[in-house]
């Protein structure tokens, strides 16, 4: 049997593939089994931040699993130190705790909230507010935070505590908060809900309400973070800074983790087994994420992502078929004439590897991309939204 074959009699049918099978890749082109050539503009969903394979990345992690693979969170490890103390220097948050994906790092925030919230006030103040068309993780719990009936079903009985207040309409949330509130769990841009940006004024409003009543604010930066929208962290954007923040996705470089950031007055609400992982701050994951920063976070870097998002904003919007484009840096959403689903499946026939967000076409390529592969990119839209 090929690999198709085998997928399909062997793993579960939980995603709905493209025909592809992929072999190899290197920046921003990949090849299948047949070495076909692909350009993908979508990172493995915004985990790729520097592209297949980089030199240095590969270098670190290499280096890493040659001198010790895993070791048992009950010893010190030297690259998950390192990581912890620059994701605070850079955040301006106090500590860190390890995981593997963004619905951990989620699970973790929601836990410290609510503990914290039970030390000072009691077990009735447990309930968090996220948004409607939010997205959080797969876990029982982060569906239930995520604010989309549509994950609602299944799988009851469902964690409760969660109620969903309307994105940018502060009375609606203003409605929402009530003695039981403990947190405020938000995306300052909904990536798996249609790459929707808040408003600026409303999430300012709404940290400036959580920091009056001891709300937690707990920003969710699993997809918008580590360079993806022209800052390090989307909040930058705002001008806040959370309570708790989640991070993951391209954080890695390719390789799984999740990291939940707390400020001060958080950083001792947990003791030991209170919270847990196998596999989190593992030393290979850590070596990659510590040098995915080294390239990320500073500001020459992240000044090219935002002119090369704004470059590829106004090649997409001279298409014809290209209805509008949200857009922050380079996570970007594309509303156009015609099903995305089926002109997703189209464009990677045609050797561009792109995703959607409900009904638009969305594109999270990696974060190294030239504005000449931008352009190939937007060529082969252009190509496949003509045969439509």
């Amino acid at each position: 049997m090929n690999t198709k074959e085998k997928d399909l009699q062997y793993i579960m049918h939980t995603y709905g593939r493209y025909d592809v099978a992929l072999k190899s890749g290197k920046g921003v082109v990949a090849y299948d089994e047949d070495g076909k050539r692909y350009l993908d503009v979508s990172s493995g969903i915004g985990v790729n931040s520097l592209g297949y394979c980089d030199d240095g990345w590969l270098q670190a992690i290499t280096a890493q699993a040659g001198t010790i693979q895993h070791m048992s969170n009950y010893f010190y490890s030297k690259q998950a130190s390192d990581l912890a103390e620059t994701l605070c220097k850079l955040t301006g948050l106090a500590k860190v705790c390890f995981g593997n994906s963004g619905a951990e790092a989620n699970e973790c925030a929601i836990k410290i909230a609510r503990k914290y919230s039970f030390d000072r006030y009691g077990a009735d103040r447990n309930v968090i507010i996220t948004l409607q068309n939010s997205f959080h993780g797969r876990t029982v719990t982060t569906l239930s935070a995520t604010g989309q009936d549509v994950f609602h079903n299944y799988f009851f009985p469902f964690t409760e505590g969660f109620k969903y207040a309307e994105p940018n309409n502060l009375d609606d949330f203003k409605n929402h908060i009530d003695e039981s509130v403990c947190a405020v769990m938000l995306e300052v841009v909904q990536g798996e809900g249609g790459v929707n940006i808040l408003d600026k004024d409303y999430v300012q409003t709404v940290a400036a309400l959580c920091e009056k009543n001891d709300i937690l604010l707990i920003v969710d930066e699993v997809q918008t973070g580590v360079g993806r929208t022209g800052k390090l962290f989307a909040h930058e954007h705002y001008g806040i800074k959370p309570d708790l923040m989640t991070v993951a996705k391209g954080l890695g470089g390719g390789l799984p983790i999740g990291v939940c950031l707390c400020g001060d007055k958080l950083k001792d609400v947990m003791s030991p087994s209170t919270h847990g992982t196998t596999f989190g701050a593992n030393p290979v994951v850590c070596a990659g994420a510590n040098y995915v920063l080294s390239r990320v976070a500073n500001d020459a870097f992240l000044d090219e992502v935002e002119a090369k998002g704004a470059y590829l904003e106004k090649k997409l919007l001279a298409l014809d078929g290209v209805k509008s484009v949200n857009r922050l840096g380079l996570m970007v959403g594309i509303e156009i004439d015609g099903d995305a689903h089926d002109i997703a499946a189209k464009c990677v026939a045609n050797g561009l590897l792109i995703i959607t967000a409900k009904d638009l076409l969305r594109m999270l390529p990696p974060l190294i991309i030239t504005t000449d592969e931008l352009d190939e990119a937007v060529s082969i839209l252009e190509k496949t939204l003509k045969e439509n």
